[in-house]
């Protein structure tokens, strides 16, 4: 029998995944959208879709009345200053919960959705960041995921509340590996900071839904975090070759910009959103993200506690996502 489901944040590329999937399962999906959300991208969910505010008391009760699950995914990864994350990013999830204590105390489970950032970079590639490590952020977006997940995990007493912390996630819709993947079309391999010694955790996106659900399902995922996650690190090196295989790209110059210049054009694109009043890609938030060594997450707590194992391999995930933006003439 299909449960009822709430989703935030369904008009994102992660959330229209989740949407689909669990349509695909015969769940009945309702989607809380911000009045200025895309409005044809929800039409064309075909779900239950409500219109509303995180800061509205009667959007919210709408939104979690006669819900059996809540995925929170909604969220702001650019912001010109603090206030705008806390706003994206706490507030929300503080809402919500509230809201569900009132009206919906019975509900069976709340999934946050949360990211590596919210833990920071590992110390070391292997086995990298795990779930029971201090968390130490590098960035304001990081600091602002941890506050929402110790006020979600300040509730676990009292609501059945899971939280998952997704690495770099990619697949068709991604936008964000797709500007690499345009890059490296052309031959270029562009990083920051010591690109030699950098490893990242990936997930594909499928992978990462996947693992959502199962948070959600297993008994054991009450109040607990998880990182779901590629079984290791890659380097640039085994990225780039992945891609361009798929893309037959055979000579590659790559470009590695060092920090201290990094962090001087974070300075100079910072200073102008200040002035504009428009987060950019590029700010000092996002340059203490890019210049880290170790973005790695160790997936054994989620292979343990829920028999999750990443099954989409590098390559077939590469050769999925690039077939899929040649298909939409993104490539």
């Amino acid at each position: 029998m299909g449960r009822n489901i709430l989703v935030t944040g369904a008009t994102g590329f992660i959330g229209a995944v989740v949407v689909d999937y669990l349509k695909g399962r015969g769940d009945s999906v309702r989607v809380l959208t911000r009045p200025e959300s895309n409005p044809g991208k929800a039409l064309s969910m075909q779900v239950d879709i409500l219109k509303g505010r995180y800061d509205d008391p009667v959007s919210l009760r709408k939104a979690v009345e006669g819900m059996d699950m809540v995925f929170h995914l909604a969220g702001v990864t650019k912001s010109v200053d603090e206030k705008g994350f806390y706003d994206g990013n706490v507030l929300p999830v503080k809402n919500l919960l509230e809201t569900v204590l009132q009206v919906n105390p019975g509900l069976k489970r709340f999934l946050l959705v949360s990211s590596l950032a919210a833990a920071g970079p590992a110390d070391n590639p292997d086995p990298g960041s795990r779930e029971e490590d201090d968390s130490k952020p590098v960035s304001v977006y990081g600091e602002s995921k941890l506050e929402a997940e110790k006020i979600c995990l300040s509730f676990r007493d009292r609501l059945p509340v899971t939280i998952v912390r997704p690495p770099a996630v990619y697949g068709p819709g991604d936008r964000d590996v797709l500007q690499f993947i345009r890059m490296l079309q052309k031959g270029l391999v562009l990083g920051a900071g010591d690109v030699k010694k950098q490893r990242l955790s990936l997930v594909h996106v499928d992978d990462l839904v996947r693992g959502m659900v199962m948070a959600t399902e297993s008994p054991a995922g009450r109040g607990e975090i998880y990182y779901i996650t590629s079984p290791k690190g890659y380097s640039w090196e085994e990225l780039s070759a992945a891609a361009a295989r798929e893309l037959g790209v055979k000579h590659m110059l790559r470009i590695s910009l060092p920090k201290s210049l990094m962090q001087m054009l974070g300075y100079v694109a910072g200073s102008i959103s200040s002035v504009t009043g428009r987060s950019g890609f590029l700010n000092p938030d996002k340059v203490s993200e890019m210049v880290q060594d170790y973005w790695v997450c160790s997936p054994r707590k989620a292979e343990k506690q829920l028999g999750f194992t990443a099954a989409v391999s590098l390559e077939d995930g590469m050769h999925t996502t690039i077939a899929w933006y040649r298909e939409k003439g993104w490539l």
